[in-house]
Order: structure tokens, then C-alpha cells, then sequence
């Protein structure tokens, strides 16, 4: 039954549910924020390439811990979300990648 509740429920409230908060305002956000903004005047063709692959690549490490968490606590929607979202990051940064080549 447990699965089927959480097929219902969003992350948001699943994560209130089980003990967690969910995220209140911009500001936030900005607290958790693990990637660091670029705020340079300019950015070269090949750094800016380089900054993207290492962002996806840090993003989906991040979602593969989030994914072992969810894993561990029997939530099978979100863990089957996150696989899709850490394929995507994956396949981002390999392009990415050849594409700085």
C-alpha cells in the first residue's frame, strides 16, 4: 500500500510527511543551492561548455545520493523519477563533453 500512496503524493509532500521541510521562499532556495552561479562579464565558448559538464556532472552525483536515500526508505516514485533525471544530466554531460572537444 505504501507504494501506491507514494505514486500519489508529490516529493514536496512526501518529504513533509516523513520528518523533512520543504523549501519557503527564493531566498531558500538560495541556501541549498550546491552550483555556483557564474556572474562573469563574458565566458568563453569552451569554458562555458566545461562549467555546463561539470554542473550536470555535480547534478547527478547529487541526484544519485538523493536516489540511494529514497531507495532506502522504499519510495519507488521518486527513485523511478530521479533515474530519469540522472540519465538525462548523465547523457547532458557527456554531450556537453564531446562537444568541448
Amino acid at each position: 500500500m505504501r507504494e501506491n500512496r507514494a505514486c500519489r503524493q508529490t516529493p514536496e509532500s512526501r518529504d513533509a510527511q516523513d520528518g523533512g521541510t520543504t523549501l519557503r521562499s527564493i531566498a531558500d532556495i538560495q541556501r541549498h543551492q550546491r552550483i555556483t552561479d557564474n556572474d562573469a562579464e563574458s565566458v568563453g565558448p569552451h569554458a562555458m561548455l566545461a562549467e555546463l559538464r561539470a554542473d550536470n556532472m555535480q547534478l547527478a552525483a547529487t541526484m544519485l545520493d538523493v536516489h540511494a536515500v529514497c531507495d532506502h526508505h522504499g519510495d519507488v516514485a521518486t527513485t523511478s523519477l530521479l533515474e530519469n533525471w540522472i540519465d538525462e544530466a548523465q547523457r547532458r554531460a557527456w554531450f556537453l563533453s564531446e562537444a568541448g572537444r
